[in-house]
């Protein structure tokens, strides 16, 4: 039942477009990949942030497998061209490792990605009331981004594979509103790339900003994980749908 629902409910933005001709008007800026359940919607939705080097393919074929396939899941694809080989990949903002990122050019990419949700809540059968910011990597960086500036917009935050940075515990604009957004935070123990240090003290910054954060250690490394897939969608079905 999951693998035919998963077959019928995978739709190109063309397809949506068939189902919501209305909507086709809205141009949406940031070349993204959608999933569309089954359903004339509107649909609780996430907004599923790459990491570093990948594109918008990369976190899609997950869908599916999150809560069964309930949500409409919107995967944009980072503005900035990251050269790792014969096939380029995607970053939200330029990085080089072991220092901190120019935050204005952090702030154009989040206001980008801003607008991009605002369009894509115009185009497509977003139930707004229920809409999830995830990110991976440098996604989730950019999920932290989106929670902690404008928190009233989301009913949750889910951080994979990331850290917290740390400039953004000054960047709180509504207290209240971020108090009472259910996050979960999941990292692998043998991750390469971000160690799980990172992740556990960006669980502390989250409490002491009132956050209730879920946190989850894996056994993998950079990646994401079936145990964390499965903890994911226990997590959306308890605090979303």
């Amino acid at each position: 039942m999951n693998r035919a629902r998963a077959a019928t409910g995978s739709y190109s933005e063309h397809r949506s477009m068939m189902r919501h001709p209305l909507r086709e008007t809205i141009r949406v800026k940031l070349v993204h990949a959608l999933y569309e359940p089954a359903g004339d919607g509107p649909f609780p939705t996430i907004f599923a942030m790459h990491g570093w080097g990948s594109n918008a393919m990369d976190l899609q074929g997950l869908a599916p497998f999150i809560a069964d396939g309930r949500f409409l899941v919107i995967c944009p694809q980072g503005p900035f061209e990251v050269e790792i080989g014969a096939i380029n990949g995607y970053g939200w903002y330029q990085m080089r490792p072991g220092s901190q990122p120019d935050e204005e050019k952090v702030d154009a990419a989040v206001d980008l990605l801003r607008g991009f949700i605002d369009d894509s809540c115009a185009r497509y059968p977003v139930d707004q009331r229920k809409m999830v910011a995830v990110g991976f990597s440098q996604g989730g960086m950019m999920a932290y981004n989106l929670a902690v500036r404008w928190p009233e917009r989301f009913a949750a935050l889910v951080g994979i594979a990331t850290a917290f940075p740390e400039y953004l515990a000054d960047r709180v604009s509504n207290p209240e509103a971020l108090a009472k957004l259910p996050a979960m935070v999941q990292h692998g123990r043998a991750d390469e790339m971000l160690e799980i240090s990172r992740a556990r003290k960006s669980v502390e910054t989250l409490r002491k900003l009132g956050v209730d954060v879920a946190f989850h250690e894996y056994a993998g490394g950079h990646e994401v994980t079936a145990d964390g897939v499965r903890d994911l969608s226990r997590f959306l079905k308890q605090k979303v749908l």
